[in-house]
């Protein structure tokens, strides 16, 4: 399997040029510095090619420049780039009206475009303040919302995200996610870990410290992106629908990294059965361009005009763009999102047997993550291991990403094919191979 001496020449030199004059809050992996892309095909300034198993951060749904999602761009832009939320036009009413019609709940849905996810999150707080009249909010620990100020108060899976920048929003309060491979809270016999939370946010945080009827919303990935692509427990949504119903409370579900047809279905959250009352949506919505969407339901979203604004909501190249990507995701990737996922799960549960070093593995289409441990029993996390597998892969052509203490995760485009798939689990799996004997032969 050929090594690729990495950075190239010109990548070197566009590293030191970007030093130089982009801040350096950038969370940059390592030094891959890209000059063009293809589907789930990608190549640096140096000529060097990668498959990508990151696609931007979950961002590059239908692969990279896709035809249809290009010229829908460039028609677009032939007829005009910007015009301002302060009037109409045809192609924003559109998408909103495709959105509706895929909203993971029965009543219709309206929307409040933004540029990104973090928006998105920003707006869905403002919008439940307003809604309930209420001003707390519960956040999931290992959750990741953004990093404008909302946002990151409810972040909670880096300390580094919060140094610094204290104090933060008022009236947040975080609770365990409901990770069943590490459970925190002792559970009742027979009880669900999801039910087990829940019960944990009415009897001690309800009972003791916050009142109930205080709490606007609940904030939740469906899939924990951040913080390690953690799939919650059966029983938790059922539980915490009810648990909102009960006191008035409006769930809130982020599906920036996990909607999108990116699980397989249009929304993580309908892989549970529930109907959340807000939905943050973006990344993979627009195939790169920035567009970020706040969907709630229709009486939910009852705030007068005014209340909120933007300059750029509803751009109209990037409703073109979300258009064009919904028309393909829904036309096939959504469908192959499944399929190349579970046939990717059930590869990677074969690779584990041969690797100790792989303590789980866990996804729902193409949204999967591979836990290393330092032992299956004590489950320790074995984060230099991850790190230096992800290093590895980069140099044979493979881009990932880590996420979580000691998770990698897999999240290309959901065009890949299963040619595709099986080039880039060989890759892995050398440069787990490789990754465990540098480990050996450093402890010897």
């Amino acid at each position: 399997m050929q090594y690729l001496k990495l950075p190239g020449p010109n990548a070197r030199a566009v590293v030191e040029r970007d030093n130089a004059v982009i801040s350096p809050s950038y969370p940059r992996d390592y030094p891959f510095v890209m000059d063009h892309g293809r589907g789930v095909e990608v190549w640096d300034v140096d000529g060097n090619r990668f498959l990508d198993f990151a696609a931007g951060i979950a961002v590059a749904s239908t692969g990279h420049s896709h035809p249809q999602v290009v010229k829908a761009i460039q028609q677009q832009a032939e007829k005009f780039i910007h015009i301002s939320s302060d009037f109409y036009h045809p192609i924003w009413v559109q998408l909103a009206e495709k959105i509706a019609e895929i909203a993971p709940f029965a009543e219709a849905g309206v929307t409040f475009m933004t540029n990104s996810g973090t928006e998105s999150v920003e707006t869905a707080l403002k919008l439940a303040r307003y809604h309930t009249g209420r001003t707390e909010f519960i956040g999931f620990l290992g959750a990741f919302h953004g990093r404008t100020m909302g946002s990151v108060t409810l972040t909670a899976s880096k300390p580094v995200y919060h140094r610094g920048f204290y104090p933060l929003m008022s009236g947040v309060t975080h609770v365990p996610f409901p990770d069943p491979y590490r459970p925190i809270l002792a559970s009742l016999p027979g009880e669900d870990y999801g039910e087990t939370v829940v019960r944990y946010i009415e009897e001690q945080l309800f009972g003791r410290t916050l009142p109930a009827d205080c709490v606007a919303g609940i904030v939740v990935e469906p899939i924990q992106g951040e913080g390690g692509y953690v799939i919650p427990s059966p029983g938790f949504f059922p539980a915490l629908r009810r648990l909102c119903d009960k006191h008035g409370i409006l769930l809130i579900v982020d599906e920036v990294q996990s909607g999108v047809g990116r699980t397989g279905r249009w929304w993580a959250v309908e892989h549970f059965d529930v109907e959340p009352d807000i939905v943050c949506i973006a990344k993979g919505i627009a195939s790169g361009m920035p567009l970020g969407i706040t969907l709630a339901r229709q009486h939910v979203m009852d705030w007068p005009k005014g209340a909120h604004g933007n300059t750029y909501g509803g751009n109209p190249i990037s409703c073109a763009a979300a258009l064009a990507t919904i028309d393909l995701i829904e036309k096939g990737y959504m469908h192959n999102a499944a399929e190349i996922g579970e046939y990717i799960l059930d590869a990677l549960e074969e690779i584990k047997v041969r690797h100790p070093s792989i303590g789980e593995v866990r996804g729902k289409g193409l949204m999967i993550g591979v836990e290393f441990v330092e032992d299956r029993e004590t489950k320790a996390p074995a984060m230099q291991l991850r790190n230096e597998i992800v290093e590895t892969a980069f140099h044979h052509g493979l881009l990932t990403l880590g996420c979580g203490k000691s998770t990698i995760r897999i999240a290309p485009p959901l065009c890949l094919t299963r040619n595709e798939a099986d080039e880039a689990l060989e890759i892995l799996e050398n440069s787990i191979t490789l990754s465990e004997k540098k480990e050996e032969e450093f402890a010897a």
